[in-house]
């Protein structure tokens, strides 16, 4: 029997190991998917993610060669480097997809999303709502004399930062198209 007993309640852990588990630490990655544009893509690429309780934060897909019959499909995701390694493995085995590039990791992107903000006020936050929009270079493409419709393009924490400035100004309803993406340079 080992002389060496443990107290009831304390850590077995050393106190030594006090580095955080970096395979625990989460990432959010754009995926940039060529697929084949049949009937069914979609959902079976959606499906690979509610099957497994992936989460996706966007998703835009539209064709992108007509003669090809090519669509592009562009996810944001969250997870450890595990999984976002294990959603490209898999993604890259449903059989009309054609490439599966890492945005995130594969070098420098550039990343936009349009959004439609409808924001409504009268007198001071009228006014103050036209001159944010003007500093975020947002475009009025409605207008009534109770609201504004502005259209905003660039990147998601930008279109982030003009909702929460128009909410306390009257922000009634946003629409966003999700993240379109390319990898930079050749």
């Amino acid at each position: 029997m080992s002389a060496l007993k443990i107290k009831k309640g304390s850590s077995k852990h050393s106190a030594y190991n006090l580095r955080p588990n970096f395979s625990d630490v989460t990432e959010t990655h754009t995926i940039a998917v060529l697929v084949e544009n049949e009937p069914g893509v979609l959902a079976r690429v959606i499906g690979l993610f509610s099957g497994r309780g992936y989460n996706i934060e966007s998703l835009t897909v539209a064709e992108v060669d007509h003669q090809g019959h090519l669509s592009r499909i562009t996810i944001v995701t969250k997870g450890t480097p595990q999984v976002i390694e294990q959603i490209k493995a898999q993604l890259g085995r449903i059989v009309p997809v054609r490439k599966v590039n890492d945005l995130t990791v594969e070098g420098p992107s550039v990343e936009r999303e349009l959004a439609l903000f409808k924001v409504e006020g009268s007198g001071e936050k009228r006014v103050e709502a036209l001159r944010l929009a003007d500093i975020f270079r947002a475009q009025v493409v409605d207008s009534t004399l109770e609201s504004f419709v502005f259209q905003l393009t660039g990147t998601p924490d930008k279109i982030d930062a003009f909702a929460d400035l128009m909410r306390p100004l009257g922000l009634i309803e946003v629409a966003r198209t999700g993240v379109a993406a390319l990898a930079r340079g050749a």
